[in-house]
């Protein structure tokens, strides 16, 4: 396997039998069955009078059925399958908003724009200053599938096999990172997958297996909010209606459109492979190639951002960063990839096998089929046309090195067949996604990207935003010498056999990735001025034009995982079946989001911002079992089965930050700290039942340029060193089994998903101000999704 250093997924579909055979099925949920989620309170203030909340709607109908068999008996199979799912969801809400006295303040002033924008700010219903609410998320998604199969002869197995998915939803705000209702997006998506096989059997002792396949996907996202920002009086330099920029209010709330809606793309991948396998002696040799084509036609167009500092500089209308493309951007891009491989697996001994391959992956560097990629050269200060003029050739320089070598061994040293030793090591290329170089089409002079970060002491309005950054361009780019990242796996483990059904497995795994992804703003503020103040007088666009910040992806980015894998299992006997998998781990990196813009404090010192991943989980612990109940009799007492499944999690890191935008041109600071931070769980001091506190101590934290006698620089603080709130979740299901007839049972099944309703909360703020190390987004996931609260699905099953 090539392509990713991650994980792959194999589909293993039924091909059909002599035998027809098939199922059909309902699973049911519904609010009336559940748990009010914690986000959910049971009271709300309307008016000043505490008035019952009902609880937020939830029902989730998932049906469907299949079967296949033979069309000619011994020649030809067929399997069908067909599954709907609707749901119906409202998702709870809860944020920082205006109190009553802050609402007089906005509407004693002049300021229209503001004055215009605060209907659509809910009321606080929950505590002086806190919304608690619901958005309507319904979910429409059809599927189905079909897999023929073919025997051409005794040597020829011929496999077709289609899908297809048809999917509409509104996701909630929260997905946007928006606070209120009407803050989600539609999505409208149709996904298809088809792939073709052959496999012939040459001889006993040699195999070969041919594969083709495509996979196409179209899918756009439309704001919910569709506002045209100049009906309000905000210049962000868009005038359709697109929805009103998204506007993000430090420590409060996030409302407007969606930051890159609309937006599209038809991705459409082809490939095709062949592998031929060899048995000789005591080896087993593979050797294969694979060819991959991939295509994207993207569409994106954005409503702009706007970044205040607290509440009080939205009041004032005092903006600390802008940035808007003012026209849509789009482009047809195209990708190639080759990969080759050799596998031979030798049998040394009867207890000792080794493993050896080695993989050769070509990623070809993505082509805009208009030529609309426009690239930054740092070294002349110019944007180039990729392809055009004296621009490169290419968007940057593929690396050609990607060879991947591959060792594992197997060994039983006690000739028992019960101790087994493994251990492997390989090298693991990550191809690019299209995605790196999708932006390129949005430079000028294709659009016009600004990002307007004003000056120390000053800010920007609503009302003046884009004439006063359009002066500036904000290019996005890639480094001339990108490479491909890659991957060092190894692992170390030992199983043992204890008993007949018993077994425990040490695992010691471990990797370190290298020219990982990053994100760096080459013209980031030092010392108050920007290395690169305006495009050269010889750029080929735009000569002259003023720079503001300037993106740009490279590859040096590094991680590094260390950890000990524990399991006990026991396989199924009288009944009873169980795996305990215990993790102990640590994972670090310098940039764990690496396709999220600039998150780094400072860009001249990625090394600075090496930390704890942002999804390092230290402590995870996860028990699967299944019991037969030993009930015997007759068909009531008979076929009933109990299964659970316990998972529990260590919190993951939360890198505080400031909102502070003047220092570097970004939101990335990290504060300085004047003590040890304390966490733990204590009811909010503002009397909200939705909020919860989580940091005790804010006051050690300190907002550099706020605090009397500081001067703004880079914190102290290092990144990711405060973990959030942890997981516990019990899952636990009672299943009933009744044989019908010989070949006909019906399954009733009752699933209870955190069981114990534990509430597994959402980390907390981490932006410096007055909501510091609260907990305003409730459980880290909303009513009807694993963990949130207890939920109760009923299921009926009739197989045949």
């Amino acid at each position: 396997y090539g392509r990713n250093s991650g994980a792959i997924v194999n589909i293993a579909t039924r091909a059909g039998e002599n035998a027809w055979h098939g199922e059909a099925y309902d699973y049911l949920r519904n609010d009336f069955l559940d748990a009010r989620n914690f986000s959910n309170p049971t009271q709300v203030t309307v008016g000043g009078v505490q008035v019952a909340n009902p609880e937020s709607q939830f029902v989730r109908n998932q049906f469907g059925g299949d079967g296949g068999g033979a069309i000619v008996k011994n020649k030809f199979f067929a399997f069908l399958s067909y599954e709907g799912l609707r749901q119906r969801q409202a998702v709870p809400l809860s944020a920082t908003v205006l109190t009553a006295a802050q609402r007089a303040q906005a509407l004693a002033t002049s300021d229209h724009i503001i004055q215009g924008l605060l209907p659509l700010i809910p009321l606080p219903n929950s505590g002086s200053n806190q919304f608690a609410g619901s958005a309507s998320a319904p979910v429409n998604i059809s599927q189905g599938t079909a897999n023929a199969s073919y025997l051409l002869n005794a040597s020829h197995r011929l496999n077709f096999y289609y899908a297809i998915q048809r999917d509409q939803r509104i996701e909630p705000p929260s997905t946007d990172g928006n606070s209120f209702p009407g803050g989600g997006d539609q999505r409208n998506g149709s996904r298809q997958l088809l792939t073709f096989n052959e496999f012939w059997t040459i001889s006993p002792t040699l195999t070969n297996e041919f594969r083709a396949g495509a996979n196409r996907i179209h899918i756009t996202f439309v704001s919910e909010n569709t506002d045209a920002a100049p009906a309000f009086g905000i210049n962000s330099g868009v005038t359709a209606a697109i929805g009103l920029p998204h506007m993000t209010v430090g420590g409060a709330f996030s409302f407007g459109g969606g930051a890159g809606f609309p937006q599209g793309r038809g991705d459409n991948v082809g490939t095709v492979s062949d592998t031929l396998s060899w048995v000789h002696g005591n080896h087993i040799i593979r050797f294969g190639g694979e060819f991959r084509r991939q295509n994207s036609d993207n569409f994106s167009y954005t409503p702009g951002t706007f970044g205040f500092a607290n509440i009080n500089a939205f009041l004032a209308d005092q903006a600390n960063s802008f940035s808007v493309s003012n026209s849509n951007s789009s482009n047809r891009t195209y990708g190639n990839s080759l990969g080759a491989f050799v596998t031979d697996s030798w049998k040394i001994a009867p207890t000792f096998t080794v493993t050896l391959g080695l993989r050769y992956d070509w990623y070809g560097t993505p082509t805009e089929a208009e030529n609309r990629f426009v690239v930054f050269d740092p070294s002349t200060a110019t944007l180039q046309h990729v392809g055009q003029g004296t621009g490169p050739g290419l968007a940057y320089n593929q690396n050609a090195l990607n060879f991947e070598p591959r060792v594992g061994f197997v060994w039983d040293p006690f000739k028992t067949g019960k101790t087994v030793i493994r251990s492997s090591y390989a090298i693991m290329t990550d191809q690019p996604t299209l995605g790196l170089v999708t932006g390129l089409a949005s430079n000028p002079p294709n659009a016009f990207p600004v990002s307007y970060t004003p000056p120390a002491g000053s800010f920007v309005t609503l009302g003046n935003a884009y004439p006063l950054a359009s002066g500036a361009v904000a290019p996005v780019s890639v480094a001339h010498g990108y490479h491909d990242a890659y991957v060092s796996e190894w692992n170390f483990n030992v199983e043992q056999q204890l008993g007949r059904d018993y077994a425990v497995i040490a695992s010691y795994v471990g990797s370190k990735g290298s020219d990982l992804n990053i994100e760096r703003n080459y013209n980031q503020f030092i010392n108050g001025a920007r290395p690169y103040r305006v495009l050269s007088a010889s750029s080929p666009i735009d000569p002259g034009m003023p720079l503001a910040n300037i993106n740009v992806y490279e590859s040096v980015g590094n991680s590094s995982y260390q950890a000990l894998w524990l399991t006990a299992k026991k396989r199924l006997a009288r009944g009873l079946e169980f795996e305990g998998n215990y993790q102990y781990s640590k994972s670090i990196d310098n940039n764990s989001r690496n396709n999220q813009g600039v998150v780094i404090q400072d860009s001249y010192n990625v090394n600075g911002d090496r930390g704890l991943s942002d999804f390092d989980a230290r402590n995870r612990f996860v028990l699967r079992g299944i019991y037969a109940l030993p009930f015997k009799g007759n068909r009531i007492f008979e076929g009933w089965q109990l299964s659970l499944i316990e998972t529990l999690q260590s919190g993951n890191p939360q890198n505080f930050h400031l909102s502070n935008t003047s220092f570097t041109g970004a939101g990335t600071l990290r504060p300085d700290v004047t003590g040890n931070i304390v966490t733990g769980f204590a009811p909010a001091t503002n009397g909200s039942p939705t909020t919860v506190t989580y940091v005790q101590n804010p006051s050690v934290f300190v907002n550099q340029g706020v605090t009397p006698g500081t001067v703004l620089g880079f914190g102290t603080l290092g990144r990711n060193v405060v973990i959030g709130p942890g997981f516990s979740n019990l899952d636990l299901a009672l299943e009933k089994t009744i044989r019908l007839k010989e070949r006909i049972n019906l399954q009733l099944r009752a699933d209870a998903y955190d069981l114990l309703n534990h509430a597994n909360f959402y980390n907390p703020n981490t932006v410096i101000g007055s909501t510091l190390g609260l907990i305003t987004a409730g459980t880290r996931a909303p009513a009807g999704d694993f963990g949130s609260s207890r939920q109760i699905q009923l299921s009926l099953k009739l197989q045949f």
